[in-house]
């Protein structure tokens, strides 16, 4: 059951959505719900949302959220990440409390993984 007043779910807009279904499975192990050709789901990976047809991106620069994931194995996800068709946009790099790197996926989304793990 959803949490009142609580972030519940998040779309994102994908150019190729079976790209980027690929991309979220290979990398990230998330399972999907297809709902028509100009619609995906995603659960259980942190926070439910979905994929929508679109031309559009999400970028940090541009004023969008930046969805930051967690893993323990930072380097280990980074090389996933490129070895499944995505983009390092900054390198791994520290800041207080971790390190992180973002990257874009097939779509174009900008996304970031972090770790606190060896700090």
């Amino acid at each position: 059951m959803p949490t009142n007043n609580k972030i519940n779910y998040v779309e994102f807009a994908a150019r190729d959505i079976a790209a980027t279904k690929a991309f979220f499975q290979t990398v990230f192990d998330w399972q999907f719900t297809d709902y028509g050709p100009d619609y995906v789901s995603f659960a259980d990976a942190g926070l439910d949302g979905g994929f929508y047809r679109a031309d559009l991106v999400a970028a940090s620069a541009a004023g969008s959220a930046l969805v930051i994931l967690y893993t323990d194995a930072l380097e280990a996800v980074e090389s996933k990440v490129v070895s499944a068709g995505g983009k390092i946009t900054k390198p791994i790099f520290a800041f207080p409390g971790g390190r992180r790197f973002h990257f874009t996926e097939p779509s174009g989304n900008e996304l970031a993984v972090w770790t606190d793990v060896g700090l």
